[in-house]
């Protein structure tokens, strides 16, 4: 109940707001389990992603929306349970992946629809990041189909540093099922899986029309960060030779001064 009111308010207000589009909502099934497999470019993936899907999509996020402390943290957390997101704790490492294939799992098996963002955090720089695994995991130890998903134009809503959003028609756009019961049980298997994953993400790119990069999102990220670190000191550090250099010339522009330095007709 709390779901389809939080849909009808939020949604409703996205939909007048935005008028977002999509393509191929006939591609999920009207009942039943499926994996619905997403690109991340936004924070607002996950009220555009639902809002176009009659059925619920139940998603992972961090646990932290779950946890914060107050009232902010409580109206956050009950929002979160609201739209149907699951808590995982991302900094458990290989622990945090398998708590959200358990959960992944659970949802496919009670016959609803699961949402996953393979790449496993937001692109930094909107392009297609490799998929992690347990996207596959998922669809190899339920026997569910997975459908490819692609969000069109989500990241030029709310870019980063902007407070106010630019009201713009971001788009869904959904491919056909994936069927990938050929390989049912062998979801310990790393080639498979890791094959698995690929063609997901293939699909994806082709939906998209986004540049694929083979490196981990969160990867990306902290290279990215590395380089503006490396970046802002070298800057700095040029400022500071360039300003040690100008003190340098004034000092000897001074000290020219008062020895009568050429040209000075002296008294």
């Amino acid at each position: 109940m709390l779901y389809g009111a939080m849909k009808l308010s939020i949604g409703g207000t996205l939909k007048l707001a935005f008028r977002p589009w999509a393509e191929g909502l006939e591609n999920i099934p009207a009942e039943g389990p499926a994996i619905l497999a997403s690109n991340h470019l936004s924070f607002s993936d996950s009220f555009f992603f639902p809002a176009m899907v009659d059925r619920k999509v139940t998603f992972i996020a961090k646990a932290e929306y779950f946890t914060s402390p107050g009232v902010k943290g409580k109206l956050t957390a009950a929002f979160f349970k609201g739209v149907g997101q699951l808590p995982v704790d991302r900094s458990g490492g290989r622990a945090a992946g398998e708590a959200a294939v358990r959960s992944g799992v659970g949802v496919i098996e009670s016959g609803e629809l699961f949402g996953i963002y393979p790449e496993g955090t937001r692109s930094p720089d909107g392009r297609l990041y490799r998929g992690k695994p347990g996207v596959a995991r998922i669809a190899l130890a339920t026997g569910a189909p997975v459908i490819p998903v692609a969000m069109i134009d989500t990241e030029k809503i709310q870019p980063p540093g902007k407070v106010i959003p630019k009201l713009m028609r971001p788009g869904i756009r959904i491919g056909r099922p994936l069927d990938f019961s050929r390989y049912h049980g062998m979801e310990s298997d790393r080639f498979i899986l890791r094959s698995v994953t690929d063609e997901i993400m293939y699909e994806i790119m082709k939906l998209s029309g986004q540049e694929y990069v083979d490196v981990y999102a969160n990867v990306a990220k902290r290279q990215l960060a590395e380089a503006a670190k490396r970046r802002k000191d070298e800057e700095k550090a040029a400022a500071g030779a360039e300003s040690a250099r100008r003190a340098e010339g004034e000092r000897g522009a001074g000290g020219a001064g008062e020895t009568g330095a050429p040209g000075d007709s002296g008294a």
